[in-house]
C-alpha cells in the first residue's frame, strides 16, 4: 500500500518551498529539492518554489516565484534575497500554501519563517548546510557564536527540522536545537551505478591505467581541500600508480590547478557524463568536515567506489569504517594519506568494500525517504490543527 493511500484526505497539503537557489544542479541542496519536486508532482501534491535564482519557465518542474535579490561577493552563482511582506502575501493569495518548507537559513528563509508564524502556517526546515563551521575557513571565527545563535533562533521557530545525518543531529542537540527529526538523503540508483563504467573514458582520461582518486563537489576551501592537497603530496612523493581527478567547479579552481599541476580538473559535469565519471573511477576521496550529509559520498558508493572520508559530519553517519568505506581523522592529512595508501595496496579488500558500499547505497532509495517525509508533513499539520483547536477552546 503506497504512503499516499494512508493519508488523511481531510488535510489539504499544499507546500511552498523556500531556497537560496533553484538553478538546476547548482549544489546538493538543489539536487535534493528537484528530486522532491518530481516525487510530489508524481503523487499530485500541489507545490511551488520561491527563490532569488530560478530557471527558465520551460525548465521548471513546478511553478516558481522569483524574489528580489542582490549579488553576493565571491559567490556570483548565489544571491541574497530581499523578500517583502507584499511579495509573500501575493504568493499566499495566489497559491494558498498550507505548509512552508525552508531549505536555506538565508534572508529568504528567515522572512518565510516569520511570515508563517504570523499567518499560523505550519513551517518545517531541512538543515542542509553547516554554516557555523565555515567561519574558521574565512578567518572570522568570532562570527561562529553569532552563527549558532542565529540558526538556533531560526530553526527553533520551526515545527520540525529534518537532519540528514545522526552526527549532525547530535551536535545540534548539544547546541539546544529543538524539534529535530532524522531524515537521511537517498540516491538515484539508476543514475549512479557501476553499469556506467567506461573503458573508453578511462583510456581517454587515464591512458596509463592508473588508479583514479576522485573528488566530487564544489571547489571551496570549506571542503577541507587543503587536507586533500597535503595527503596527495605525501603519496605523490612515494608512488606514481594513481592520479587525482576533480569533478565540479568553484572560486578556488585556478588556485588548485596551480597547486596540483599533475591533477586533472574535469569541471562541472551532469547527467550521463557525471555517471560515467563516478563509475569509471576507483576511490572516492572526500576530506570535508562541514557536510550535513554529503550526497556525493552516497553517489560514489552507489557507483561502486570505495569512499575515504573524514570521520566528522555527514560521512561519519553513512560509512561503517573498513566495511562500507574508510574514515580518517578529521584534518589529519597524514592519516588521510595512510588510508588511501592502504586501499591502493589491498586490491581484495578494495573489492570487498566496494561491494559492501554498493549494496548499502542501493538500499537508500529516494522513494523510501520521501514517503517518510510526507508522513512527517501530515503529522506536523495534524499537530498544528490540534494546537489551534486548543488555543481556540482556551479562549
Amino acid at each position: 500500500m503506497k504512503v499516499m493511500d494512508k493519508m488523511d484526505s481531510k488535510i489539504d497539503l499544499r507546500i511552498a518551498f523556500f531556497s537560496g537557489t533553484m538553478k538546476p544542479g547548482q549544489d546538493g541542496v538543489t539536487r535534493v529539492l528537484y528530486k522532491l519536486l518530481d516525487y510530489l508532482n508524481q503523487n499530485s501534491i500541489p507545490n511551488i518554489a520561491i527563490s532569488p535564482v530560478i530557471p527558465q519557465k520551460d525548465d521548471q518542474p513546478s511553478e516558481m516565484f522569483k524574489v528580489c535579490s542582490v549579488s553576493v561577493p565571491l559567490y556570483r552563482d548565489y544571491r541574497m534575497s530581499i523578500p517583502t511582506d507584499y511579495f509573500l502575501k501575493k504568493m499566499i493569495k495566489q497559491f494558498n500554501p498550507t505548509l512552508f518548507h525552508i531549505h536555506s537559513p538565508c534572508s529568504l528563509g528567515f522572512a518565510a519563517v516569520k511570515f508563517a508564524k504570523r499567518k499560523s502556517i505550519p513551517v518545517v526546515a531541512t538543515y542542509h548546510t553547516h554554516f557555523p563551521s565555515y567561519a574558521r575557513y574565512y578567518k572570522i571565527r568570532s562570527l561562529e557564536l553569532c552563527g549558532w545563535n542565529y540558526l538556533r533562533g531560526l530553526y527553533n521557530s520551526c515545527d520540525r527540522v529534518y537532519i540528514p545525518s545522526l552526527p549532525i543531529l547530535s551536535e545540534l542537540e548539544n547546541h539546544q536545537f529543538r524539534n529535530l527529526e532524522h531524515l537521511p538523503h537517498g540516491v538515484e540508483i539508476e543514475i549512479f551505478n557501476p553499469k556506467y563504467r567506461s573503458l573508453e573514458w578511462r583510456n581517454k582520461n587515464n591512458p596509463s591505467n592508473k588508479k583514479i582518486l576522485l573528488y566530487a563537489g564544489r571547489l571551496v576551501w570549506e571542503k577541507d581541500l587543503k587536507d586533500l592537497i597535503d595527503a596527495y603530496r605525501i603519496l605523490e612523493a612515494e608512488r606514481n600508480d594513481f592520479i587525482l581527478m576533480f569533478v565540479g567547479d568553484g572560486p578556488i579552481r585556478h588556485e588548485l590547478e596551480e597547486m596540483l599541476p599533475n591533477a586533472i580538473f574535469l569541471g562541472y559535469k551532469c547527467g550521463k557524463e557525471l555517471s560515467t565519471v563516478f563509475a569509471s573511477s576507483d576511490v572516492f576521496v572526500f576530506p570535508s568536515t562541514t557536510e550535513t550529509f554529503g550526497n556525493v559520498t552516497l553517489e560514489a558508493m552507489a557507483s561502486g567506489l570505495v569512499p575515504i572520508c573524514a570521520d566528522k559530519g555527514g560521512a561519519a553517519g553513512i560509512i561503517k569504517n573498513f566495511q562500507t568505506g574508510l574514515l580518517f581523522k578529521p584534518n589529519a592529512p597524514v592519516d588521510f594519506a595512510e588510508k588511501i595508501r592502504f586501499v591502493l595496496n589491498n586490491s581484495e579488500l578494495r573489492k570487498e568494500i566496494s561491494n559492501n558500499a554498493f549494496r548499502y547505497a542501493h538500499s537508500q532509495t529516494w522513494e523510501k525517504i520521501f514517503e517518510k517525509l510526507i508522513l512527517s508533513y501530515y503529522k506536523v499539520m495534524e499537530d498544528s490543527k490540534l494546537k489551534k483547536l486548543l488555543v481556540k477552546t482556551a479562549a
